[in-house]
């Protein structure tokens, strides 16, 4: 099994993180790159002519690498949101067809649709939170309906951010293309510890940012594009989604027709010298040791601290139902707001989501942060 990566990282030994799945902290050698990338900028005239590009392909390498992705079918975008409002404007919801979100999910991949339905006569479906914690069947449900319009669209994250509840995204698209819909997936959640094959899959568009589960910073994100829907017109428009807009040439646009790939999707102003090679070191630190070992050493955590209290009367999805990094813990009436802060005052950081405790481990955490985090709670819980 991984063993734990704490030495990579800048996380006390008396530091119980546990919130990930809020914000990770950066690597060491992350943090130094920033640093070593500020001072750079303080001296732009020693950047080469040919540093913005390098900064733009080894990001988009690395984004392709942890979902199987060729190069050429990832754009570089801020935030979730800017990739959901690019799809948007790319593909076409056929009036009077459903497209499908999940209640309580995050807003970027649900108000878009919201946005656009009256005007583009479709409608949006909620698929409610289930009982039993089994989203999968509960958005098949919803899918395949009788006697309900057919299915446009649905646009889901993998793993609900409140619960850490799985959605098997390989049947779910299955569903979809026995009514010939589309497939968006916020994988926000579950990039770099779940395992996901897009050639095999076939999504129409999958998102995901760095500042969560890839160890990187905020504000960089990437959208992988299906290549039958690279031919379209993008959010923005940049030189850098044009053939040939230069200006080197000495006629500055010489070709605006758009390139032929997701390039031309990518955000205005991408050249974040600083953050893009923080963003593309976390991802290949997540890639080198691969989503297998980084998702077996997560659920080996979270179910030891599910083991740790299940005589404290807390509830949880079953280990099948839940995602190997999350584990949502529910007491009745709802988690009160001041444990998470009595907890934090322990120095055990979790987070207070929609009423449940949500306890996310990364790979810096290790065996003592688990038990820790349970004696601290049961401390509290039992007094």
């Amino acid at each position: 099994m991984l063993p734990s990566q704490r030495h990579l990282f800048d996380v006390p030994q008396d530091v119980c993180y546990l919130n990930s799945a809020s914000y990770s902290p950066l690597p060491r050698k992350t943090l130094e790159a920033g640093r070593v990338a500020v001072a750079r900028k303080g001296q732009p005239w020693t950047l080469d002519a040919d540093f913005a590009r390098r900064q733009h392909e080894r990001a988009r390498a690395a984004a392709a690498r942890l979902i199987n992705a060729d190069v050429d079918d990832i754009a570089l975008i801020p935030a979730i949101s800017y990739g959901v409002a690019t799809m948007a404007k790319v593909l076409t919801i056929p009036r009077a067809t459903r497209v499908i979100v999940l209640e309580n999910d995050h807003s970027s991949p649900v108000l878009e649709w919201h946005a656009r339905a009256d005007e583009q006569g479709f409608t949006v479906e909620t698929v409610r939170q289930p009982a039993d914690g089994d989203w999968t069947s509960a958005v098949l449900a919803a899918i395949e309906r009788s006697g309900a319009s057919p299915v446009g669209l649905a646009s889901i994250s993998s793993v609900h951010w409140s619960d850490g509840g799985m959605i098997d995204v390989d049947k779910v698209q299955a569903a979809l293309r026995r009514q010939g819909a589309m497939f968006v997936i916020d994988a926000t959640q579950s990039a770099g510890v779940v395992a996901m094959d897009v050639k095999r899959l076939d999504p129409d568009a999958v998102l995901f940012p760095t500042y969560k589960w890839l160890i990187g910073p905020y504000g960089r994100a990437f959208l992988y594009v299906a290549k039958r829907h690279q031919n379209g017109v993008p959010l923005e428009q940049t030189s850098g989604g044009r053939r040939n807009v230069n200006s080197e040439n000495p006629v500055y646009f010489g070709d605006l027709a758009y390139v032929d790939n997701a390039r031309r999707y990518d955000m205005g102003e991408r050249d974040h010298f600083i953050s893009l090679e923080m963003a593309s070191i976390g991802m290949e630190m997540m890639a080198d040791w691969g989503a297998a070992a980084v998702g077996e050493r997560l659920a080996m955590l979270t179910q030891r601290i599910a083991d740790g209290v299940h005589d404290l009367g807390l509830s949880a999805l079953e280990r099948r139902l839940r995602a190997p990094h999350i584990l949502s813990l529910g007491m009745a009436g709802g988690v009160p707001k001041d444990l998470v802060a009595h907890l934090a005052a322990e120095n055990a950081h979790v987070a207070l989501r929609l009423g449940r405790m949500r306890v996310s481990p990364h790979v810096f955490n290790d065996e003592a942060d688990a038990d820790r985090f349970v004696a601290v709670l049961r401390q509290r819980l039992r007094g």
